[in-house]
């Protein structure tokens, strides 16, 4: 295992998972070679992006971010090549581009996934042959500048669904650098309550309070669909909300404790009823015509069956189970027991 020695500076974090992902950004920072960073949103890809450029020798040259998702698909491309005066209606003047801009140092093309089937084909051309024109330009330009992406969505289904070019996948993903989710690292959530508690302290010119134990409590239970960016929120929110020297469990969302559902989306909820309903139309047409039977063999099975393929589809994770059902989590815990449903859930 590795030691505290071989951390990154500004990232929090010492299960095995994350010191996996400092052993391989270590190994591969002083390369040119491309990477891909993959990971939910919030799991701080693009930390990891700043690391690999410090680390590299191109750590005095420039480190440009793209936000691909941000952008159309006529403005991103000026955004990433630059163009002409008189390219198009509002050119007024030549403009240099993300790439050139970049060059001698590193570029950061996040949400990557973002990028339109056509543009794809340059940028494809930038990776292999490190040169472009400009938009309304004819002129070649050759740039020497390290490339790193990122993705919050899987890249194998997007090639699938003819939204993603395969060439260029393999061309990106020559590192792939994997960003665990938080919940998957609930051993590291003390520590980042901490650091967090400590940054916004020093921000707001408090004095950095103490952290409950029941708080602590809830924020190591909770799920964190929005990983470290959703904790960080909450942690600053807790500080500031604070009329005392400690961050109480009361100053945390209700839905964080445990005390109410996480709103789901409209889609999210017409499936679950439509799997309700196709449950219990299956088994009240098993069931007998005695109404004394319609409970023990119709509602019962059907909510245990609900359970369980809703626990498949939340890979067991309570919280996000709980949300997606609209009941709170210790709803579903008792339902979990009640059920024997233990081994489908974590």
């Amino acid at each position: 295992m590795e030691t505290k020695s071989q951390l990154i500076d500004g990232l929090i974090g010492t299960c095995d998972a994350m010191q996996e992902v400092y052993r391989i950004t270590r190994k591969v920072a002083p390369s040119s070679a491309t990477v891909l960073l993959t990971g939910e949103t919030g799991t701080g890809k693009e930390l990891i992006a700043r690391a690999l450029h410090d680390l590299s020798p191109r750590a005095s040259g420039p480190f440009i971010r793209v936000n691909c998702g941000a952008l159309a698909e006529s403005l991103l491309e000026s955004e990433l090549f630059g163009h002409m005066k008189g390219a198009f209606t509002s050119a007024v003047e030549n403009r240099t581009g993300r790439f050139e801009a970049a060059h001698g140092g590193t570029i950061f093309l996040d949400e990557i996934n973002s990028v339109s089937y056509q543009l794809q084909v340059k940028l494809l051309r930038v990776l292999q042959e490190h040169e472009f024109e400009r938009v309304g330009d004819t002129k070649t330009i050759q740039v020497d500048c390290r490339v790193i992406a990122a993705t919050n969505v899987d890249l194998a289904t997007e090639i699938q669904e003819g939204s993603f070019r395969e060439d260029l996948y393999y061309r990106l993903n020559v590192i792939p650098i994997l960003l665990p989710p938080l919940r998957e690292r609930s051993d590291d959530i003390p520590e980042l309550v901490q650091f967090f508690v400590r940054r916004y302290a020093d921000t707001n010119h408090l004095a950095v309070p103490e952290v409950a134990a029941e708080t602590m409590r809830f924020l190591t239970m909770y799920d964190w669909p929005g990983n470290v960016r959703e904790l960080q929120n909450y942690i600053e929110r807790a500080l500031v909300l604070a009329s005392e020297d400690v961050l109480t469990a009361d100053l945390l969302p209700e839905h964080v404790r445990g005390i109410a559902p996480v709103k789901i989306g409209r889609q999210t909820q017409t499936s679950l009823e439509n799997l309700c309903t196709d449950l219990v139309s299956r088994r009240i047409a098993e069931a007998s015509s005695d109404a004394n039977d319609l409970h023990s063999h119709v509602l019962n099975p059907v909510e245990k069956e609900l359970l369980i393929q809703v626990l498949r589809q939340c890979q067991g994770v309570q919280t996000r189970t709980a949300s997606r059902l609209g009941i709170n989590r210790n709803t579903l815990h008792k339902k979990i027991e009640d059920h024997g449903l233990q081994s489908e859930s974590r």
